[in-house]
């Protein structure tokens, strides 16, 4: 389904970019396998081609220059309220979609797009789109498989292991369901009913699965040179 048929929705993409990064500095416009991170970001929403604006919300005047010649909108700039360590995801969601509200423009889907997710690809976001689209689900997340069934995970107690959930300790990991967690790049949602919610995890939720081998948390210098080396090998 190309953009054209969804004619009777229109889509956004939001990138969040914040200036302020603690762990590693500049960790948004950082390079990352020769350009900077949130350049990828910005591409794979420009070439999916199921989004009718690609913006970046931003408080950092460096961080909206690259934006802007990577080919991303930044047509306002993020509030103090939040720019800050305490602002969460939603909040800035929130006020970038009230924000066009107040200029007269109303977006039916959104997706919330991590600016550290080299992983991102045009493909994963337009599929994302199609599926949530074609559906009467609220919103449509990537997810991971754990690699270790997690029901056969310990605790330490007293400076000793114990089984966190005892009823699965004879169980074969191979007659345990498969767990998932949220991969940290992106969520396609339905802007009514965030709006309610003010959650994007509200209400039914598609899973996108992909590998372990797309995944990765950019927290720490030593994540970001795993994620490159995963990255190259890829591409290789």
């Amino acid at each position: 389904m190309e953009k054209g048929t969804m004619n009777i929705m229109k889509t956004l993409a939001i990138i969040t970019a914040r200036g302020g990064s603690k762990r590693i500095p500049r960790k948004n416009i950082k390079e990352f396998n020769g350009k900077p991170i949130i350049a990828y970001s910005i591409e794979a929403a420009l070439d999916s081609g199921v989004f009718d604006t690609v913006m970046v919300s931003t408080d950092d005047d460096e961080i909206a220059e690259i934006a802007e010649n990577y080919g991303a909108s930044v047509p306002f700039r993020r509030s103090d309220a939040t720019s800050d360590d305490h602002a969460t995801t939603s909040d800035v969601l929130e006020e970038v979609l009230n924000t066009y509200a107040a200029r007269g423009e109303h977006f039916d889907i959104a997706a919330c797009i991590y600016p550290t997710a080299p992983f991102i690809t045009a493909d994963k976001l337009k599929s994302a789109v199609e599926m949530l689209a074609s559906s009467d689900a609220d919103t449509v997340m990537p997810v991971v498989r754990y690699s270790y069934p997690p029901q056969r995970a310990y605790e330490i107690e007293d400076g000793l292991l114990k089984f966190r959930a005892p009823e699965y300790m004879d169980a074969r990991s191979q007659d345990l369901s498969p767990w998932y967690h949220d991969a940290g790049q992106f969520y396609i949602f339905r802007t009514e009913g965030f709006l309610k919610t003010h959650r994007i995890t509200a209400g039914n939720i598609i899973p996108l699965e992909i590998s372990d081998m797309e995944v990765q948390d950019i927290d720490t210098e030593t994540d970001w040179k795993m994620a490159e080396l995963k990255y190259s090998l890829l591409k290789a």
